[in-house]
């Protein structure tokens, strides 16, 4: 009885590893992207609406059109103007799309002010590929400043 139980066991526990399957996105050559930063008015109005329910939280998402291919990264609600956004990164490889941003602070942070909500939209075009979103290294305010 017990080795009918063993190979009941054994034998759902092989047919349930068999269809799993990890898919790993191996880091590989990436060949740049050419992309355009959109201006806040060029912004197709649905895509805009979705911005706007999202922005009080970081997000990221990607929005297709017939054409062209939005990637969209939001930083949330920063506690004063000033920033702004980099982009280090758009680029392609054979199973993925990396779009790198990096968020920079004010140079004053001792100026209080009017929330805001530091975002970019890039359009390219569309890739037919998974979207990685990555976070950037982190600007020094300090660096080159003779310190």
């Amino acid at each position: 009885m017990k080795r009918a139980v063993f190979l009941l066991a054994a034998f759902l526990l092989a047919t349930v590893l068999s269809g799993c399957r990890f898919v790993r996105i191996e880091e590989e050559e990436r060949k740049p992207v050419s992309y355009t930063v959109v201006e806040r008015q060029d912004i197709p109005t649905q895509l805009d609406e979705i911005m706007n329910e999202k922005k009080e939280k970081e997000f990221q998402l990607s929005y297709e059109t017939g054409d062209a291919l939005y990637l969209v990264k939001g930083y949330g609600r920063q506690m004063s103007g000033g920033y702004s956004i980099q982009v280090e990164e758009l680029g392609a490889s054979s199973n993925g799309l990396f779009f790198v941003t990096r968020l920079i602070g004010p140079e004053n942070l001792d100026e209080a002010g009017i929330p805001s909500y530091p975002c970019i939209v890039i359009k390219t075009e569309i890739q037919n590929k998974p979207v990685t979103f990555r976070e950037g290294k982190k600007a020094d305010h300090k660096a080159g400043k003779g310190e």
